[in-house]
């Protein structure tokens, strides 16, 4: 497994918990926030995929044929904004 370096700056409060979190996991506050940023890359590329896969061939033109069946009416006060 090749290695990167990267200079990490956190704000103290962030860093401080992550140093909490990772001695109370018993690892390096690096394999901790190594471990934490894979993590954060897998939900994001899984949640691409699920959409992607969700959307499948869906294009634009079929959403805007979709919306042009929404009725006309005006919002309800409560979705207004202020």
């Amino acid at each position: 497994m090749s290695r990167a370096t990267y200079p990490l700056k956190l704000p103290n409060s962030v860093k401080k918990a992550a140093q909490r979190l990772a001695k109370e996991d018993g690892v390096s506050l690096n394999q901790w926030i190594a471990a934490a940023v894979a993590e954060k890359v897998g939900v994001v590329e899984t949640a691409a995929a699920f959409f992607q896969k969700r959307a499948g061939s869906a294009k634009g033109s079929g959403l805007l044929k979709f919306l042009r069946k929404a009725p006309n009416s005006p919002s309800a006060p409560e979705d207004r904004l202020p």
